[in-house]
């Protein structure tokens, strides 16, 4: 049975929905968590509904600072077992008309803000020669989206960049992986018009969109001592709409 007794556990972008139920997944296997996001209404919230977790607000788009938030969560965790990225953003264009700020700001944040996240928390977790990393890509980084090359780019680099890091750490007891999640019921998808979502759900098998909940049990699984044999690997959550 997956148990996160005495396991230490950080989790970015944790107010959003898939956010949410990864910190609640984690919470009914007895994990030690730190949460963190950039809406403190939202972290209290969190905090609120969970009271036995840590909350830091933290933009992890200040690279400069993210050395700091892994030694100032560690601290409050007393170490570091397992570190969740799941924090992204989208500005979504078409190629001819999306801005270079447009494209540098969702490449800083998904890809390059989760390397260093990771290898901050890789330095704490190489003293216990133990760790899990759990990196959220898209399906969109395997089939490509319109209008979301910036988006899609981020997260195929999220990808390559888990396989490299698995070969590097393998020997240290430290797996990287990844969960690629399709479309996921959320605050977005609730803004997508009905006609629109029905056709996104026509192109899925099961006929429905996915919840938060689905994404949480493989990233607890990839998190958990019963996945200690598997690395560089992403498992596909999206009711059959990729299937790599």
């Amino acid at each position: 049975m997956i148990n996160f007794k005495n396991k230490k556990i950080i989790v970015t972008g944790a107010t959003g929905g898939i956010g949410r139920e990864i910190i609640k997944k984690f919470i009914s296997l007895d994990g030690n968590i730190v949460a963190t996001g950039t809406n403190i209404e939202r972290l209290d919230l969190l905090k609120k509904d969970f009271p036995d977790i840590n909350v830091i607000k933290f933009d992890i788009s200040d690279h400069s600072k993210i050395e700091e938030f892994i030694d100032n969560a560690t601290t409050q965790l007393t170490g570091l077992d397992v570190l969740i990225n799941n924090a992204g953003t989208n500005i979504d264009n078409l190629s001819l008309r999306m801005k270079d700020e447009e494209w540098k700001k969702v490449i800083d944040i998904n890809l390059t803000s989760t390397f260093l996240l990771t290898k901050y928390a890789i330095k704490k977790m190489l003293k216990n020669k133990y760790g899990r990393v759990v990196n959220i890509s898209s399906v969109v980084g395997h089939t490509g989206n319109l209008g979301q090359s910036n988006y899609t780019a981020s997260k195929a680099g999220i990808i390559g960049m888990t396989k490299s890091l698995a070969i590097e750490y393998a020997k240290k007891n430290i797996t990287l992986n990844c969960v690629s999640p399709g479309f996921i019921q959320s605050r977005m998808t609730d803004n997508i018009i009905e006609s629109v979502k029905a056709v996104i759900t026509s192109r899925i098998p099961m006929s429905r969109l996915g919840n938060g909940e689905d994404v949480a049990n493989s990233v607890a699984f990839l998190s958990s001592e019963q996945a200690s044999y598997i690395t560089g690997e992403t498992i596909h959550v999206n009711g059959g709409m990729y299937m790599a």
